[in-house]
């Protein structure tokens, strides 16, 4: 995650949507959590957060997916604001503007994403030395995805969220995303899913290749998908207009859905995936992006 202080004291921080190259699920834990393998990596689209010092904690939120969240304490950016502050015992607040770049409940980790970038705003903003503090801890009592979206960087996801683990260098490749509009919620997804548990796969070896990228993500898969798509079907419907996209390589959901995503080798193949699925689905959202590596 990039971060840059502004002139005037201001601390923005980048929010990268969250991509789970692969996700399955492992096995249940006695508190009816699910322990998941995953490759998490980032996209180069995400929110955004602007913080400064003021006396006391609030919220804007601006953007194209603003409308539908509460800018209440009920929001993660706010949950996220508070733990930190009671963490470092600061007594001051801040003044908090998130542009709201993605859509929300939709498998890419966006409220998560909030969340961290909001610890690692206000660490900088509040002059809080990080390793006094167990960020991480605070990050998993926000949600299972935090603690990945604070590390930012691609990396192995195990346990419930948070068995964090550098991932492997990845190729130089593109994204197209892709949701078509619709909730799907984690807890009903998950609720739904079946089995069998899948073993913890082998991970994914360094590569410059992009084919060799896909051949191994191919062996792995999303074991949430089924249920996703038995719950919202369209989610079908946007993996086959991403699979029969020029140039695309793979086709997945990513989390819980209903995102999906497809890598391309070029910007351009990318690009242009992109305008075709927007035309031909023009109530879809629909982003290209570069594979942060």
């Amino acid at each position: 995650m990039s971060m840059d202080a502004s002139l005037d004291g201001a601390v923005i921080m980048e929010a990268p949507a969250k991509l789970n190259l692969y996700l399955n699920v492992t096995g249940r834990r006695d508190d009816g959590y699910h322990e998941l393998d995953s490759l998490v990596a980032f996209a180069s689209v995400g929110d955004r957060l602007r913080v400064e010092l003021a006396p006391e904690l609030s919220l804007e939120i601006e953007g194209p997916f603003a409308q539908g969240l509460d800018a209440d304490e009920g929001n993660l950016v706010w949950r996220a604001a508070k733990a930190v502050r009671e963490m470092a015992k600061y007594t001051g607040g801040a003044r908090m503007t998130l542009t709201k770049n993605l859509p929300f409940a939709s498998g890419i980790g966006s409220g998560s994403a909030d969340a961290a970038a909001t610890v690692r705003a206000l660490v900088r903003l509040w002059g809080i030395h990080p390793d006094s503090h167990d960020l991480s801890g605070l990050a998993l009592s926000l949600g299972a995805d935090v603690p990945v979206c604070l590390f930012g960087r691609t990396a192995y996801m195990r346990g419930i969220g948070e068995l964090i683990e550098p991932g492997p260098a990845l190729p130089t490749s593109f994204l197209v995303l892709v949701n078509p509009g619709v909730l799907v919620s984690t807890t009903a997804v998950f609720a739904a899913w079946q089995g069998p548990y899948s073993q913890k796969s082998p991970n994914i070896d360094d590569t410059d290749d992009v084919a060799d990228f896909v051949d191994q993500l191919a062996r792995h898969g999303n074991d949430l998908g089924v249920p996703a798509m038995g719950m919202a079907p369209v989610i079908g419907e946007v993996i086959y207009a991403l699979k029969v996209a020029e140039d695309c390589l793979l086709a997945q959901m990513s989390g819980s859905g209903a995102t999906c995503f497809g890598l391309f080798r070029t910007r351009e193949q990318a690009d242009r995936a992109a305008e075709d699925i927007r035309t031909k689905c023009p109530g879809w959202w629909v982003e290209s992006a570069k594979l942060n590596v």
